[in-house]
């Protein structure tokens, strides 16, 4: 109980930090990807995919199923810990993507409430914090990559 109240600067519990913002970071991203993936038809046809959204020239159903494989698929990686790295570098360009071309560099804003940060701003910050971090030991990528 000592430890919880430290004024020192020692991680009490490094890796269950790491873990439990795994977790928080990529179940909050998989429900905007599962959300994509369950609407797919919907959302491809829709004006924003086909006219607002274009990754190399394409527009509508390729930059949205990218879309769902960063925010679904490397999310989930992200969670089990698998190819963490990885699944990070390709989040890191999907929210990069959507605070340069989406929303312009607009990373704070004016809100109903006063201001507001972008969303995608925030994500990416957290994705750069863990690749630099690594997944900590409760990870696949720890169990099968460190030597013992």
């Amino acid at each position: 109980m000592k430890k919880l109240f430290s004024l020192t600067a020692n991680p009490i519990q490094k890796d269950l930090g790491l873990l439990i913002l795994r977790l928080i970071i990529g179940i909050l991203m998989a429900c905007y990807g599962y959300e994509k993936f369950s609407h797919f038809s919907e959302m491809a046809s829709s004006d924003f995919w086909s006219k607002n959204i274009s990754f190399l020239g394409m527009t509508g159903k390729v930059p949205l199923a990218l879309t769902i494989f960063a925010e679904l698929f490397c999310s989930i990686l992200l969670i089990i810990g698998a190819f963490t790295r990885f699944a990070l570098v390709v989040l890191m360009f999907c929210t990069g993507y959507i605070i340069v071309i989406v929303a312009q560099f607009n990373i704070i804003s004016q809100g109903d409430n006063g201001h507001e940060l972008n969303t995608a701003f925030v994500y990416f910050m957290i994705y750069l914090s863990l690749f630099f971090t690594g997944p900590g030991k409760y990870s696949l990528d720890y169990k099968k990559f460190t030597k013992r």
